[in-house]
Parts: C-alpha cells; structure tokens; sequence
C-alpha cells in the first residue's frame, strides 16, 4: 500500500471517529433537554404507594419533602430543564402549585385524586371534605402510621418514620389552608400548551369527585378519566393508567408538539 493511500485511509478514519463523537455529544446534549418526571406523593404516602407503577421516576418527593420546599429547589438546580409532574391526592395539589409557579418548564401533568381545594366551602358550593372528618383521618393516621398499616417487615425502614405527629398536623395545616383556583385561573386563563391527564375515582371519601370536572374547565383540552369505585390509592388500583399517562407526556416532549393542536 502507497503511502498516501495509507495517510487517505487513516484520514478517513479520524474523520469516522470524530463524527461518531459529535454525533455522541449530541446526543447527549439532546438527552439532557429530555423532560424530568417528578412524582408528587400523597400526604403521609409511603413511596410504596408507586410500586406498581413503571414508568420512569427520576424524583420522588415526600408530603414533608414539599412542606419543605424540596421541589422548587430541585428546580433550581435543573436550571430550564423541563419536567412532567405526577401528583396524588395533596402531591396532586403541589403539582398544581408547581404549575401555576412554573408554566413554562411544565411538559406534562399527571393529576391523581388531586384538587386545587381539599376543603369545602358551603356559601360557594364547593364539594369537599369538612374539617370534622380530615380532623379523624389524622387522628387514625396517628395511629397506625407508627408501624405501617401492615406493620415493617424485619430488616427493612419504616415507610412511615416521616409521620411524626408533627409532620401529620403540617400536612394537614397545608390542605385546611390551601385554594389554588385563583392561581390555576390567572396561570391558565386559556389552558395549557402541555398535556394533562386526570384520574378521579367515581366515589373517593376523600377528594370529591366533582373536583375533577373543574379541573377540566382550567385544562379543557385535559384528558379525563373517572374510575369506578371509591378507592382514593389509585396509583396502586390503576397503575397502567398512569404508566400510559406519563409515557403520552413523554412522547409529546419528544416530538416537541402536543397532537391533540394537530388534529385541531
């Protein structure tokens, strides 16, 4: 072999590999506009509430982790990356905080038992629980969250350690207090340019279904989906719902368009 048809070859194969290396760099900067999906628990939720659920998580955050403020500074540090939100019952309701405060890192919102208020207010008609009963869900919360409901099996933490009657009596302070209709209303006076999914069950004690058809009104263009039954731990009774759900989110984000505005 000549030399210089040597030198071509080797030539060439420098270009080979640089390219491949861009093309690498690439896709990692690609990768790392990719959406975070954040999981917003319930109010003294263990995290094997999601068990049953596969689709991806790359943060998971306590009822105490958002008392804390955890989430908004988990943000901070992700700069402009976007996220899709996943929330359950009050993890529902910080997701709708997260939302209103954050609209334009959103690309897609998973609403689970959620609603913008826990509470009802009777002069305005607005369905929800009364203090009388949130007041016992604590008190029994007090009780059997110091072993678990099905007590900790040897060698392993208590899901539960977080639900010191501190932390109980700030989850609910949170939801007593908590209304974000105004704030949904001025955040998404036309809705939002992400997608939504919502999952209500037909007959929850807890979040009143007829807070579900309001969030609609707010996300018009929101998927809604009713489950049969009363069961409030949907995350463990419909965990394909949600799988799909968030990997829809996920799909919209990759293609950079939402196709429910293609098919107009």
């Amino acid at each position: 072999m000549a030399d210089g048809d040597y030198e071509r070859g080797r030539g060439r194969e420098i270009a080979e590999i640089q390219a491949r290396l861009r093309a690498l760099a690439k896709a990692r900067a690609d990768s790392s506009s990719d959406p975070l999906v954040l999981v917003l628990n319930g109010w003294a939720a263990a995290p094997e509430a999601w068990i049953l659920c596969r689709f991806r998580r790359d943060r998971l955050f306590s009822y105490v982790q958002q008392l804390d403020g955890e989430p908004e500074a988990f943000l901070a540090e992700t700069a402009e990356r976007p996220v899709v939100l996943v929330g359950w019952s009050m993890g529902g309701s910080f997701a709708l905080r997260l939302a209103c405060a954050y609209p334009a890192r959103v690309a897609g919102l998973v609403l689970v038992a959620a609603t913008p208020r826990m509470m009802e207010v009777r002069e305005e008609g607005w369905r929800g629980m009364n203090e009388r009963r949130l007041d016992a869900l604590l008190r029994g919360l007090e009780i059997t969250h110091g072993e678990g409901f099905f007590g900790v099996p040897p060698g392993l933490p208590n899901p539960y350690m977080m639900d010191v009657p501190e932390n109980l009596r700030r989850g609910l302070d949170y939801l007593l207090a908590t209304d974000l209709r105004a704030d949904l209303a001025k955040a998404f006076p036309a809705g939002a340019s992400f997608p939504v999914h919502i999952f209500q069950s037909e007959h929850d004690g807890i979040v009143r279904h007829e807070n579900a058809p309001y969030l609609k009104t707010v996300f018009p263009s929101a998927s809604l989906t009713f489950v049969p039954g009363t069961e409030h731990a949907l995350p463990i009774f419909i965990p394909k719902e949600i799988d799909d759900a968030v990997d829809a989110c996920l799909a919209v984000a990759a293609k950079g368009q939402d196709p429910r505005r293609e098919r107009g």
